[in-house]
């Protein structure tokens, strides 16, 4: 069999698979998974996203040695399609062999086969720029291969911090963002924007089984309208029943698009869902059921009579490692739950709220006044709640929970001299703060991003430099990072203009 009659063949079985017809795609696949590389990798790669869904010791393990049969296959071909092939098979068993074991050891090995992977990515692209290369005619789905390869890579080490990718480039590890924000453009431009398009227009509810259920997830998720976002995902868990786990990532957006229209009650549904359904994050899971039993009227009744202390006092016990480490948002979903261990607990003000900036929620409403002002009002009853109870141990954390979310809010609403009034509360509460340590850099970086909105580029620089050192959550990071990116250039810029030199801002 040809290389090209390969490659159709492949097409023709991902064009099953994104077509909800799992099991028909393996089919086609199957019969030449030891002949053919490309045959390999994909069937390899369904494997794996499979045993990445449903979190199963033996799926991940089924996974792995199908990826290492795969690996096995590239490596009896030279060529340039090969090599390509063997470094995503490399790079995919990294990935796998972070899930499988938790402890240093596979740490190691999966970091080895990153590290082997970028370096043929790279080789590869090398050779693919030269003059030397020569194009055949499935020349494009190797340069989309490796671009797609070198691009990610890239695009993951420019987000880490300059003193992290410095040791990182010791390895032999290298990131340029310029490179990757074209790479970018163009793999969006040439499949993301097509699946956009085509999954939410005109969906033909009759025939509902055959429309594309990755496609109508990614077009919920960047839906803005709440309500129409509702329909979507709803849509795509009826588009197949085969991979229930294609279900929990659409439970998942649907809990927060019922948290941003404050559906409490809803937005617990799912998050029940999620709990008894997937293995992804059952800290998680719990930790947000146990928050939005929280918000309900102390007298109001709870669903399946659950009780949220008891959720938050078992939230720890769910507790996970990936590659050895704890997911940030777990480590902060166990570490606010911890207050509810004691016999007399204080109840957290507005944790579902608090739980849903950390995954950036505010700025996903922020174009959408009405979600904006309810959240505001949710804000403004919990804080005068707050006001009227006795002082604790915790209640300046939480006065400075509130007041970091109502800035972000009046920053939603354009009340820029209100919002600041709210970030600079918590920065002067610095010394007072006794547990959320993350709230100060937090308030100073959303403090920032005001001034930087309103032109105070040197002021917001200024700002930044005081976040220095500061202990961040690795949620929050990449914010972070944009922002400095966006002022370095400004400050690049005013040093041209007024004919200095001056030296780079280290901001780590």
């Amino acid at each position: 069999m040809t290389l090209q009659v390969c490659l159709e063949e492949c097409m023709e079985a991902l064009d099953l698979f994104l077509n909800n017809h799992f099991s028909e795609s393996l089919d086609k696949l199957r019969p030449r998974v030891k002949e053919s590389m490309y045959h390999a990798l994909i069937y390899a790669t369904v494997l794996e996203m499979q045993a990445m869904m449903t979190f199963q010791q033996d799926d991940i393990v089924n996974a792995g040695n199908t990826m290492k049969s795969a690996q096995e296959v590239c490596q009896r071909s030279g060529s340039l399609h090969a090599d390509a092939c063997y470094a995503e098979c490399l790079l995919q068993r990294a990935a796998l062999t972070f899930l499988q074991d938790e402890n240093m050891v596979s740490f190691i090995k999966g970091g080895i086969k990153v590290r082997n992977s970028y370096l043929i990515y790279k080789e590869l692209h090398t050779f693919l720029q030269s003059n030397s290369s020569l194009q055949g005619p499935n020349h494009i789905h190797l340069e989309g291969g490796v671009s797609f390869g070198i691009g990610a890579f890239n695009l993951t080490l420019s987000m880490f911090p300059p003193r992290l990718l410095k040791v990182l480039e010791f390895a032999g590890f290298s990131g340029d963002k310029p490179q990757t924000t074209y790479l970018c453009y163009t793999i969006c431009y040439l499949s993301v924007f097509p699946v956009i398009f085509s999954s939410g227009v005109c969906i033909d509810r009759p025939r509902m089984r055959s429309v594309c259920a990755c496609g109508l997830l990614v077009g919920g998720t960047v839906m803005m309208i709440c309500h129409q976002a509702v329909v979507l995902f709803e849509d795509g868990c009826k588009a197949q029943q085969q991979w229930k786990q294609f279900h929990h990532m659409c439970y998942w957006e649907l809990m927060w698009c019922f948290t941003y229209k404050c559906v409490w009650r809803m937005a617990y549904f799912y998050a029940d869902l999620l709990s008894n359904e997937s293995r992804w994050s059952k800290a998680m899971y719990v930790y947000m059921k146990a928050a939005y039993l929280s918000m309900l009227a102390p007298g109001e009744a709870r669903p399946f009579g659950e009780d949220e202390v008891e959720l938050f006092r078992r939230v720890s016990t769910f507790k996970q490692k990936i590659a050895g480490k704890s997911p940030p948002t777990e480590k902060f979903a166990i570490r606010k739950a911890r207050r509810y261990k004691a016999s007399c607990p204080v109840r957290l003000p507005v944790p579902v709220l608090e739980m849903m900036y950390m995954w950036n929620g505010f700025s996903m409403i922020s174009k959408r006044p009405e979600l904006t002002e309810g959240m505001l009002q949710t804000l403004v009853e919990a804080e005068r709640t707050l006001l009227e109870s006795p002082v604790n141990e915790y209640s300046m954390d939480d006065r400075c929970v509130i007041y970091l979310l109502k800035g972000l809010c009046l920053k939603n609403q354009r009340h820029i001299q209100a919002a600041e009034e709210c970030f600079n509360k918590v920065y002067n509460s610095e010394k007072k703060i006794k547990f959320d340590h993350y709230l100060v850099p937090n308030a100073l970086l959303e403090l920032s991003v005001v001034y930087m909105d309103t032109g105070r580029k040197e002021e917001a620089i200024k700002l930044l430099v005081k976040i220095q050192g500061t202990p961040l959550p690795s949620v929050l990071f990449a914010n972070l990072q944009s922002l400095e990116n966006k002022l370095e250039e400004l400050r690049s810029r005013l040093s041209y203009q007024r004919g200095g030199g001056g030296g780079t801002l280290m901001f780590h």
